[in-house]
């Protein structure tokens, strides 16, 4: 999912094409406050959905600005759409670095008798590698999301450029090589 301008797009072209069969996913972003009516939107399709916090400069209008309230939508959408995803009716992905974010909507879902196999988390490839072992081990299904084909160096341009703190968070887990 790119900027803002192009998600009625892409969810519009995943509906036709889940509509004809297509095994395919979204990803949807946590910062938009358009985001949970799309997952009501998206439910009745059995979906597989990829969840992140967002990543592009989106005017106030169109996205919470502040790390705390993105970081509360993140969880309440986890939260809204874990009970589908235990039920077997949606494919969740946690696509987020932020393993303490992770812990809390595991601790979520626990507490309401769910499985830590309802969800994976999905974390860039080489990215948090200590952190991501040690989910695997505690029994999370772990995922690693590597970019790839002609664009891949654009796209992952684009990942810094939109957020500047990822340059160094990204220069932090080279040097961790963990």
């Amino acid at each position: 999912m790119e900027g803002s301008d192009y998600t009625e797009a892409t969810i519009g072209i995943y509906e036709r094409l889940k509509a004809d069969g297509a095994a395919i996913g979204i990803c949807l972003q946590a910062y938009l406050r358009r985001t949970p009516n799309d997952v009501h939107r998206l439910l009745p399709l059995k979906p597989a959905i990829r969840l992140v916090k967002g990543a592009y400069d989106e005017p106030a209008s169109v996205a919470f600005r502040r790390r705390v309230e993105v970081d509360a939508a993140y969880q309440s959408l986890a939260v809204l759409m874990l009970p589908a995803a235990a039920a077997g009716d949606l494919r969740l992905g946690l696509g987020t670095h932020d393993v303490e974010m992770v812990e809390r909507i595991a601790d979520y879902a626990r507490a309401q008798g769910m499985l830590l196999s309802c969800f994976e988390v999905q974390m860039l490839y080489g990215i948090r590698m200590r952190e991501q072992r040690r989910l695997a081990r505690s029994g999370y299904v772990v995922r690693d999301l590597i970019a790839y084909g002609e664009a891949w160096y654009a796209w992952y341009m684009r990942r810094l450029a939109e957020r500047p703190a990822n340059v160094l968070f990204a220069l932090r887990q080279l040097v961790a090589r963990g």
